[in-house]
C-alpha cells in the first residue's frame, strides 16, 4: 500500500493516518482475482460513483428522498461538489485531514460524507447515540480538529470539544436557515469544484469499532477498498438495479449501513430513502409501501418485530430483504418467509473488511440452507481453522478465517495482530462448514456482546458501573436472548451497606444511560455476593455465561 497521499499542488498533505498504518508484513493479502476489482491506480470513491451514474444516463434520476426532498445524481452531484469547496476553500482542509461526522441517516448527512470524501480528506463518521466521553475517545485516536454535525445533535459533540484541545471547529449541517450552516455556506458557491487527484490508496474513511476491551480501534479503509466492496457482495448476490428504492435502519456511521444505504445504491444507480421519523416495526412496513421500497436493510430482531405487520399489511413492492449486523436464527428468518414469502439474503461482514463476505442468495437455485449463513461471496475466501490455522475437516467447529478485496488495517493499534495472521483476516467468529461449502455461525469467539446489532465491549460499560458509587464489583457478558439476540447483563457485588432491588437496578442502569450510548445498558442486573476470579485475580466471565 502507497504511504502517499492525495497530489495537491496548492496545499500539503496531511500524512498522520499512512504514518500510523501497519507494516505490510502486518496487513491482510488482498485479493483482486476478478476483472471487476481491477481499479485504477488514480480513483477517487465518489467521483467514480457519480461518474458511474452520468455514463449510464441516469443525472436525472431520483437519488436521495425523504418526505421533504428529492435530489437526483445531477444535483446531489452539485450539491457534493459544494460541499468540497466549503471545506477546502472556507476551511482551508487538505487531504488527509479527518473530519469527524456525527448525524442520524438523512440527506445532509449523505451529502456531506460524500462531500468530505471528494475532497480527499477522510471521513470519521460516528454513531448518533454516543456521548461526549465517547466521542472525546474518538476525537483523541484520530486526532480531528473538524467535525460537521447534525445540528440537532451538537450538545454532546460541542461537550467532548470541551474536554479536550484537539477539535477546534463544529459546522452544522440540516440547518439551511443558518448562514454559517453547511448548507448555508454552500449556497455561496459554484459547484464547480477542481479535485486533487486521489490515488485509489489514499484513506477514504476510519471507521470506529469497540473490542471487547472497549478501547475503540479505528479501522482504515482506502478508496480502493470501497470500490472493491461495491464490486463484490452487490455485484455478485444483491444485484440491484437502477428502479430500485432501498431503505433501511442502520446508521451511515456503521459501514452495515454506509454500504447498503449509500454506496451500494450509487454503485447500482438506484435510489435510497431516508425517513424523517425514527423507525418502529410497525412505521417501516406502512413506510415501504407508502415509498414503494423494494430492498430493505435491517437487523434480524426488526425483522422479528416487522412480520406481524408485514403480514397484516403486506409488502407488495418489496423483493429483497437483507439482514446483517448479527446471527440471524432460523426461526426468525422462517417467521419472515411466513409473513411475506420471501427468504431473506442473511450474511455476516466486519468492519474491518467494510461489508460481507459470506451471504446466502436467494436468487440462485441453491442459495439458501437451513440454519446456514450462506456461502463465500466471489472474490473471497474463507475457511474454518483451529488454534494454529490449518483447516480443520468440514463439519468440525473452528475459527473463521477471510481474505479477499478488503482487509483489516487498524490505526496504530497493537490489536492489528490479533485480527490479521499469515495474510488472513480473522472476524472473531466460530463457524461451521460442511461438504457442500455452506457456513454455519456457532457464535463469537471472544467476549463481544451484540444486541440488536450493536456492538458492546463488556469491559466499557464495566468500567461505567464501576463509577457509581454503590458498585464494589461487577461483571457484564452478554447471554442469548430471543428478540434482540443476545442482552448485555450485569453482575454486581454493591458495596457495604447498600441495599439491591428494583430501585438500585433502575439507578445503576440510568447511570450507564448517562454516560454511553443507551444500548450500551445493562437490560438485566443480577446481585451477587462475589463474582468468580482466577488465583491471579483475573475475572471468569465464562462462568457468568453458565446458568
Amino acid at each position: 500500500m502507497t504511504r502517499t497521499s492525495a497530489a495537491c499542488p496548492s496545499a500539503q498533505p496531511d500524512h498522520f493516518v499512512h504514518d500510523r498504518l501497519p507494516p505490510a508484513a502486518q496487513c491482510a493479502e488482498m485479493l483482486y482475482s476478478l476483472p471487476e476489482l481491477q481499479i485504477p491506480a488514480q480513483a477517487n470513491l465518489v467521483d467514480v460513483l457519480f461518474d458511474k451514474a452520468a455514463s449510464r444516463k441516469l443525472s436525472s434520476k431520483a437519488f436521495l428522498r425523504s418526505d421533504k426532498l428529492t435530489l437526483s445524481y445531477g444535483e446531489a452531484a452539485q450539491q457534493v461538489a459544494r460541499i468540497a469547496q466549503v471545506l477546502t476553500e472556507n476551511h482551508a482542509l487538505v487531504p488527509g485531514n479527518r473530519v469527524l461526522l456525527r448525524g442520524g441517516n438523512s440527506i445532509a448527512m449523505a451529502l456531506a460524507w460524500l462531500g468530505v470524501v471528494k475532497a480527499g480528506l477522510v471521513a470519521v463518521a460516528t454513531m448518533p447515540l454516543l456521548r461526549a466521553k465517547e466521542l472525546g475517545e474518538v476525537i483523541e485516536k484520530s486526532q480531528v480538529s473538524f467535525a460537521l454535525c447534525d445540528a440537532s445533535l451538537l450538545d454532546e459533540l460541542q461537550a467532548a470539544q470541551t474536554q479536550g484541545e484537539t477539535l477546534k471547529t463544529v459546522v452544522a449541517f440540516n440547518a439551511p436557515q443558518q448562514a454559517e450552516s453547511l448548507e448555508g455556506l454552500a449556497t455561496a458557491k459554484t459547484g464547480n469544484f477542481t479535485p486533487c487527484l486521489t490515488s485509489a490508496d489514499d484513506v477514504a474513511m476510519m471507521a470506529f469499532t469497540s473490542g471487547t476491551t472497549g478501547k475503540p480501534k479505528a479501522v482504515v479503509h482506502t478508496h480502493r477498498d470501497v470500490l472493491a466492496a461495491c464490486e463484490s457482495w452487490p455485484h455478485h448476490i444483491l444485484r440491484a438495479a437502477p428502479n430500485d428504492i432501498v431503505m433501511g435502519s442502520p446508521p451511515l456511521a456503521f459501514t452495515f449501513g454506509l454500504g447498503g444505504l449509500l454506496l451500494f445504491p450509487m454503485w447500482a444507480g438506484a435510489s435510497v430513502y431516508y425517513p424523517s421519523i425514527a423507525y418502529t416495526p410497525e412505521a417501516m412496513v406502512k413506510l415501504i409501501n407508502q415509498v414503494g421500497a423494494t430492498i430493505c436493510y435491517t437487523a434480524p430482531t426488526f425483522y422479528r418485530q416487522m412480520a406481524a405487520f408485514a403480514k397484516q399489511l403486506g409488502t407488495p413492492t418489496l423483493r429483497t430483504c437483507v439482514s446483517a449486523g448479527e446471527a440471524l436464527p432460523d426461526a426468525t428468518r422462517q417467521l419472515w418467509k411466513d409473513a411475506t414469502g420471501m427468504e431473506m439474503t442473511d450474511g455476516i461482514g466486519a468492519t474491518e473488511m467494510f461489508h460481507i463476505f459470506i451471504s446466502t442468495d436467494p436468487a440462485s437455485p441453491d442459495g439458501v440452507r437451513r440454519g446456514a449463513i450462506g456461502k463465500v461471496v466471489p472474490g473471497y475466501m474463507a475457511k474454518v481453522v483451529d488454534d494454529q490455522g490449518h483447516e480443520v475437516p468440514r463439519g468440525t467447529v473452528g475459527k473463521l478465517a477471510v481474505k479477499g478485496p478488503t482487509g483489516c488495517r487498524y490505526l496504530d493499534d497493537e490489536r492489528q495482530g490479533n485480527y490479521v495472521k499469515d495474510g488472513w483476516n480473522y472476524p472473531g467468529d466460530a463457524f461451521m462448514q460442511d461438504d457442500d461449502g455452506y457456513f454455519f455461525y456457532q457464535a463469537r469467539a471472544d467476549d463481544m456482546i451484540i444486541t440488536a446489532g450493536y456492538n458492546v465491549g463488556g469491559p466499557e460499560v464495566e468500567d461505567a458501573l464501576l463509577k457509581h458509587p454503590a458498585v464494589a464489583e461487577c461483571g457484564v457478558v452478554g447471554l442469548p436472548d430471543d428478540e434482540r439476540g443476545m442482552i448485555v447483563k450485569a453482575f454486581i457485588v454493591l458495596k457495604p451497606g447498600q441495599k439491591d432491588g428494583a430501585e438500585t437496578v433502575k439507578a445503576l442502569q440510568d447511570h450507564v444511560k448517562s454516560s454511553l450510548a443507551p444500548f450500551k445498558y445493562p437490560r438485566q442486573i443480577e446481585f451477587v455476593d462475589k463474582l468468580p476470579r482466577t488465583e491471579t485475580g483475573k475475572l471468569q466471565r465464562f462462568k457468568l455465561r453458565t446458568p
